[in-house]
């Protein structure tokens, strides 16, 4: 079984406002940067990075709070901060401007960085993001809201609760989550500072910036699974262009990589005037 929980043979590192910062990065052309989302990490890209790199210089931060970049000093998970520490960490790795990927969370903080700096990003791709009010939460994330239990989640993750999250999280047909996922994801948030920050991140109040959304400029394709809703991206995003999954989950660039991989490439070589 793979040791997660340690840096790898391409792990980088960037310190980003006294945050190391893990990274990896591979290719070459215009920059494309990948963002996972919550109680993920940087390996949420692998298959698609390994596909993109070949035509672009890919680069997957494990974003503040997950991973090998671990938990932030001051307890900052507001969308906006993730966005600002983006912004920041392309300061440090020489990026002036790039499309920027997001999945969930990651999407969430990809179309506030376009809203707050958008010199900063020639596209961007939306997959299952979230950034509009919530109509559920998913269970995991009730029970880490509950002040009873998150006690007990500052120091154990059960692994079952871990694996059940992650079915949860996958289409019906999907049999993604094996045990090398599971594991994977249970020894990264098993990392010290990380089952703290997802409490913390859990119980952070979010600002809601969904009436600013139709203010985005940037070039937008938001894929989405067909059995996700709630989310309005293609709608309030002048010009945007949407595709959509029959069968995937929340989870799609892991679930279907290929097409993942595939749409996003097909996107921004059609906008490769704007990416160069």
């Amino acid at each position: 079984m793979a040791l997660w929980s340690e840096p790898q043979s391409d792990s980088r590192f960037a310190v980003v406002d006294g945050l190391r910062v893990h990274y990896k990065r591979a290719g070459h052309g215009h920059t494309v940067v990948l963002l996972h989302g919550s109680a993920s990490s940087l390996h949420h890209f692998e298959e698609v990075a390994a596909l993109l790199s070949a035509s672009y210089d890919v680069i997957r931060p494990d974003l503040p709070g997950w991973g090998l970049t671990g938990p932030r000093a001051d307890r900052n998970y507001r969308v906006p901060t993730y966005a600002a520490t983006v912004a920041r960490f392309l300061d440090v790795l020489g990026v002036r401007r790039c499309a920027v990927v997001g999945n969930s969370l990651g999407g969430n903080i990809a179309w506030n960085l376009a809203l707050d700096r958008a010199e900063r990003v020639s596209a961007q791709v939306l997959v299952n993001a979230l950034g509009y009010p919530e109509k559920s939460v998913p269970a995991g994330l009730r029970l880490a809201r509950n002040p009873l239990l998150r006690p007990l989640l500052r120091r154990a993750m059960p692994r079952r609760a871990i694996e059940r999250n992650l079915r949860s999280a996958v289409g019906p047909h999907s049999d993604l989550v094996d045990e090398e996922m599971v594991e994977r994801s249970h020894q990264l948030m098993s990392r010290p500072g990380n089952r703290s920050a997802f409490v913390d991140f859990v119980n952070t109040d979010q600002p809601d910036r969904s009436a600013e959304i139709a203010r985005i400029a940037v070039p937008t394709l938001v894929l989405r699974s067909a059995g996700i809703n709630g989310q309005h991206f293609a709608r309030d995003i002048p010009g945007a262009q949407e595709l959509v999954h029959p069968g995937g989950g929340h989870l799609l660039p892991e679930e279907d990589p290929q097409w993942v991989g595939r749409a996003i490439a097909d996107f921004l070589d059609s906008h490769s005037d704007n990416t160069r």
